[in-house]
């Protein structure tokens, strides 16, 4: 009988992976909160203040929904991994500033209760459920979403004009001069306006020199890889190109960088292999792009996201590589039934 005392240990035999790459989730949303640091500033800088209590009631509420609901479902406290928070600064960032108070409640409550705890938590959600929450918003109030006049950016305003169209809807009535003619026009069409933000549109998404600062941040934190936001906007901003529109104001003057840098690219609903994100960014744009060139809103990025977060499931399975001697297996197998 062997000696207990001298006996080797036992040899645990688990599935991969068996070091953790010291990332967690709390990590990550800490991450991408400080990436959307610089749009939320500048949306207090563009729109005042009242951008500041839109992000608040919205994060707030998100809190709020998450906390009640896992109470009452009996499950884990997880208000500290911060995802509760992020989805409430992007569905803020999708609102114009002279939405209520009260529209990012309804909004938190659909993308926290329904969309995410619903399905089981993080990690679990199909969709996007900050992208949902608006679409939400935007088909059920539609005079605060869609509205033809939005509010100006405060350096804009004057005696006489405080609002205008959106600059996604001057494009859609053909009032947007050529890329060779924005040089030598006003704001809102100079190239350097529309990279800091100087036009009407929602909270997060008109400057987007801010937006790429947090892009960039985040590649470089390895937190998102650049293959999703380059392939979704290079692939709009390429189609609309051939249609005939300015490829620069596509690209600066609605949701697009904030999309494909912070919603297209959410871990729960986008694929998992390169070539999937190829595919799924590919989709991204080219759903965005139709909608914009063909549809009666001018603005597609919410939409597209979406319908491709549904799809992923089927890219994943066309996409991720077979486990090594799968498919010979199943030669093996097919020989020995001929």
């Amino acid at each position: 009988m062997p000696n207990e005392s001298n006996a080797s240990p036992l040899l645990t035999v688990s599935s991969s992976p068996h070091f953790h790459g010291g990332d967690s989730t709390r990590g990550v949303m800490i991450d991408v909160l400080l990436a959307l640091l610089p749009a939320g500033v500048m949306s207090v800088v563009l729109f005042g203040p009242r951008s500041l209590l839109l992000i608040a009631v919205s994060v707030l509420s998100c809190l709020f929904f998450e906390a009640v609901t896992r109470r009452l479902l009996h499950r884990s406290f997880t208000l500290g991994d911060c995802s509760a928070a992020v989805t409430g600064v992007l569905l803020a960032f999708n609102l114009p500033v002279s939405a209520p108070w009260w529209l990012p409640v309804i909004g938190a409550f659909v993308a926290i209760v329904v969309v995410k705890q619903f399905f089981g938590g993080l990690g679990q959600n199909f969709v996007n459920p900050a992208l949902v929450g608006r679409i939400t918003l935007m088909v059920s109030f539609p005079a605060y979403m869609t509205m033809p006049q939005w509010p100006s950016p405060r350096l804009l305003q004057s005696a006489d004009a405080v609002s205008a169209a959106t600059p996604l809807a001057e494009l859609a009535n053909g009032t947007v001069p050529s890329l060779s003619q924005m040089t030598t026009v006003a704001a809102p069409y100079n190239p350097l306006s529309m990279l800091l933000g100087l036009r009407p549109g929602s909270l997060g998404e008109t400057c987007a020199a801010a937006l790429l600062i947090g892009g960039l941040y985040l590649c470089l934190r390895r937190v998102i890889s650049p293959v999703i936001p380059l392939t979704f906007a290079a692939t709009t901003v390429g189609i609309t190109w051939l249609a005939g529109q300015n490829p620069y104001y596509n690209l600066t003057a609605g949701g697009l960088l904030l999309g494909a840098i912070f919603m297209a690219t959410d871990y729960a609903t986008c694929p998992i292999s390169r070539n999937g994100k190829l595919l799924y960014a590919f989709g991204c744009g080219l759903i965005t792009a139709v909608i914009r060139l063909f549809g009666n809103m001018p603005e597609g990025v919410s939409v597209a996201i979406v319908l491709m977060n549904i799809l992923t499931p089927h890219i994943d399975r066309l996409t991720l590589p077979r486990p090594f001697g799968v498919e010979k297996a199943r030669r093996g197998r097919k020989g020995e039934q001929a």
